[in-house]
């Protein structure tokens, strides 16, 4: 590489003077790069997913898409996730990264001024031998002081600091979609709990059933009225049921165990479990089909993904501005003096410019434009890329609401159809209309059905919370004292003063061309 350095040891007061327009003109002048603009999705204008409702209704209430949990009317659920908000340990660190995000702000924003003051002092003892004279002891005191600032000429600064803001929002973005990801979390796994529960009542209560035909048949069997194939067939099946029970009781416990871990609790018991539960939420698909299409690029995946443009844009006028020359203001004080009479006390004023410019690069700095540019475009099309794959998720999640809604209802009218066939089986096997046999094949068919009956029901109800997920509701807007835990921010302000980091108000930077789901 390269480089001119001029720099003058000494500027009068007259040049100092008219320097001071020079640097005017300077700070005015424009920045380099392209300015960022939000890419634009073109198809999302038009775009409906083939699930809504024609009904030309749409999601008004978004607050209610933030709380979107609270149409269950389960307090339990609503406990968890206000628990899991507060200490969940992923959150903490997400909230932590925003807060070195807004301290890598700061220094960004400090290259604006000058970016070198030094202060050196030195004092040293001399002594000098001489033939003949003796030694000449002195002592010497030197101070000095530096100044350079390199004044914004071409934008680069101003560009660095567009990438630090930009990677500060992104932080905020990524915070917020880890809340709707945790969120989503917590009420499938107390869902799953509670769908788990329901299986293992049902399946206690046929195992029940089941005992009282397997003791009719273990008696009739010892009394010779019937076979061994009937007792064996009833103890099989009556003992098959038997075996499941474990099975949920352990994924009972590997559930709360998992809320457990969003909660940022150790493995043990939840009391809120223990509550007695009801009977599980039934929720209409004709609330949660319409919806603007333009919600989804405020999913703070994809606000993250045009953060992440909008800092790569800016990389674009840092690389242009190594094509022109860097024009500092440098400026030195200095001071010295010794302790011989003979020696006079002095100082020196060194005020002037100095200009650094990369004349010669053999093409290093074209390429490196040509680089930052490939990973904007990259950057763009994974935007775009995001925005596509929250169309596909609501998509897939918006009929999944539909059908499991309406598999519900054939399921429903299946087990009570079940139920009077094994009615009318038990009637027959008692009254010796048929064999046992009959009662066998309608025990498996209603327990089947029971089963699959409440098992669907838990995916009704997760494809619900997934089309809230995909359409990015779940977060709430909070500052870093209220992410970060009061003992966690005392032990961070013993030893350093944070000033007011925590309390600022994480807003939305005004480049954004699209409006927040919130109101600041």
């Amino acid at each position: 590489m390269n480089e001119i350095m001029i720099r003058p040891n000494y500027f009068s007061k007259w040049r100092l003077i008219l320097t001071l327009p020079l640097m005017l003109l300077i700070c005015s002048c424009q920045t380099l790069g392209p300015e960022y603009e939000e890419p634009d999705v073109q198809w999302l204008n038009d775009w409906q997913s083939s699930s809504q409702s024609d009904s030309g209704d749409t999601i008004e209430d978004l607050q209610g898409v933030h709380s979107w949990w609270l149409q269950f009317d389960d307090p339990v659920l609503v406990s968890l996730i206000e628990s899991a908000r507060v200490d969940n340990l992923t959150l903490r660190i997400a909230a932590l990264r925003i807060l070195e995000s807004r301290a890598v702000q700061g220094i960004a924003g400090s290259t604006l001024y000058p970016q070198v003051q030094e202060i050196t002092a030195a004092t040293d003892s001399v002594t000098t031998q001489q033939d003949g004279s003796g030694s000449l002891d002195q002592v010497v005191t030197q101070a000095q002081g530096l100044v350079g600032w390199e004044i914004d000429f071409w934008g680069r600064f101003q560009r660095a600091i567009e990438t630090a803001d930009a990677a500060f929002f992104a932080s905020v973005s990524r915070q917020r979609d880890l809340q709707v990801l945790i969120t989503a979390q917590i009420a499938n796994l107390y869902f799953s709990y509670r769908v788990t529960e329901s299986r293992l009542v049902i399946t206690r209560n046929n195992a029940a059933i089941q005992k009282r035909s397997f003791d009719i048949t273990e008696e009739r069997f010892i009394e010779g009225e019937e076979s061994e194939l009937d007792f064996q067939q009833a103890r099989t099946q009556y003992l098959a049921t038997l075996s499941v029970i474990p099975q949920l009781e352990l994924s009972l416990r590997t559930t709360r165990n998992a809320l457990c871990v969003l909660m940022g609790l150790p493995p043990g018991p939840i009391p809120e479990l223990a509550e007695n539960s009801f009977e599980l939420p039934s929720v209409e698909p004709t609330t949660l089909m319409s919806f603007p299409a333009q919600i989804l690029v405020n999913r703070p995946d994809v606000r993250v993904a045009a953060w992440q443009v909008a800092a790569q844009s800016a990389q674009i006028g840092i690389a242009e501005a190594e094509y022109y020359p860097a024009i500092s203001l440098l400026g030195s004080l200095g001071w010295s003096r010794s302790s011989l009479d003979s020696v006079p006390e002095s100082s020196a004023l060194s005020v002037g410019p100095a200009l650094r410019w990369r004349v010669f690069d053999h093409g290093a700095i074209l390429n490196n434009i040509r680089v930052q540019n490939a990973k904007l475009q990259q950057a763009i099309e994974s935007f775009q890329a995001t925005v596509l794959e929250a169309a596909n998720e609501v998509d897939n999640a918006t009929f999944n609401v539909l059908k499991s809604n309406q598999q519900q209802s054939i399921l429903d009218e299946s087990v009570e159809a079940a139920w009077r066939a094994l009615e009318i089986a038990n009637t027959r096997y008692r009254e010796g209309y048929s064999d046992f046999q009959r009662v066998l094949t309608a025990q498996r068919a209603y327990f089947t059905q029971v089963e699959r009956q409440i098992l669907n029901k838990g995916l009704h109800l997760g494809a619900v919370i997934n089309f809230y997920k995909s359409i990015g509701g779940g977060w709430k807007s909070m500052t870093l004292e209220e992410l970060i835990p009061e003992d966690t921010r005392e032990k961070m302000s013993e030893n350093l003063d944070w000033g007011d980091m925590f309390s600022a108000p994480l807003i939305d930077s005004p480049i954004t061309n699209n409006k927040d789901l919130e109101n600041e």
